[in-house]
């Protein structure tokens, strides 16, 4: 087996086309969690994105209805646990989970309600490369970064933008602290509650958006267990970023580029059992978790409730 097949420009460009969903959805939970809120619903969000963004393009044929239903339904689930855990003060992890199977279930219901039960399940359109001009016609690096659909060029932007408004704005500053020690940022009066329900909603929608990527970048059609624990692996994204967009990204393309490799091996060779290239991705996530946990630190307050008046 040749090295160069490591470092083919297809397998590169299907890589970078793979990441999309844990950019996003690692995007969307590293917002809440620089807020303080620990959200574990995010694989269930992820799965309900992808439904609402099938659904709406399949009832309407637009897939910008379909990218539009999958953010209000990521904002939707992260105001409900926004409010149980910031207005009500619940345990978060209890309260992700019960969403997160809510989230599965209620996925299930709307495609039953809507497509019923069929022998081949429907597709819808799937995004189309956009070529960059100028940029495009470079050698390699034009193929695997500048023939990408809309949704990479996307979640770049998304990965810049967070990160300067997480670490040169102000705005970024109060919400850091929110995550880091409310209390103190509560008495120079920065409204913490405000501000975990706003990183909530911004990171549900983007948690959305990851779902509605997998229908329609990856498979054209949506299917129970689709997220293929996409959202777990975000989770452990935010941990191997160190809590930064751009650790984080770059986790998630090394674990897209894993994923897109069983694939290519799987094409080049019948010597590596299948079972075992199925679980290369997963085996190799859980690996490098162990390794950059090692002094990772998460912010001080993150999943502890905030109480105003017990600040003193």
């Amino acid at each position: 087996m040749s090295w160069e097949l490591f470092l083919d420009p297809s397998l590169l460009r299907l890589a970078v086309a793979m990441s999309v969903p844990l950019v996003l959805a690692s995007a969307g939970e590293l917002l809440m969690e620089r807020s303080g809120l620990l959200n574990v619903a995010i694989e269930g969000m992820v799965t309900l994105g992808a439904a609402a963004a099938f659904l709406a393009s399949f009832a309407a044929g637009s897939t910008g209805l379909g990218l539009l239903a999958a953010a209000l339904s990521g904002v939707v689930v992260a105001a409900v646990f926004a409010h149980y855990a910031v207005a009500w003060r619940q345990e978060q992890v209890t309260v992700g989970l019960t969403l997160y199977v809510l989230c599965l279930g209620l996925s299930s219901l709307l495609y039953r309600v809507v497509v019923g039960v069929r022998l081949t399940p429907p597709r819808v359109e799937t995004l189309q490369p956009v070529v960059l001009p100028v940029v495009g016609r470079l050698p390699v690096v034009g193929e695997v970064l500048f023939h990408q659909h809309a949704l990479v060029y996307l979640s770049a932007a998304v990965v810049a933008v967070v990160h300067l408004v997480l670490f040169r704005t102000s705005l970024g500053l109060r919400l850091r602290a929110a995550g880091e020690n409310p209390v103190a940022a509560d008495t120079v009066g920065v409204d913490v509650f405000r501000l975990r329900r706003a990183s909530a909603a911004a990171g549900g929608a983007l948690v959305g958006l990851a779902g509605a990527s997998l229908p329609f970048t990856l498979t054209g059609t949506f299917t129970e267990g689709i997220a293929g624990g996409r959202g777990w692996i975000a989770l452990m994204l935010v941990i191997f970023g160190r809590w930064t967009p751009v650790g984080a990204a770059a986790g998630a393309l090394l674990f897209a580029y894993v994923e897109a490799l069983q694939f290519k091996l799987a094409m080049v060779s019948r010597a590596v059992p299948p079972q075992f290239l199925q679980m290369l991705p997963y085996a190799f996530a859980v690996t490098v978790l162990v390794r950059a946990y090692r002094g990772a630190r998460a912010p001080e307050a993150l999943g502890k409730p905030y109480h105003r008046e017990a600040r003193a």
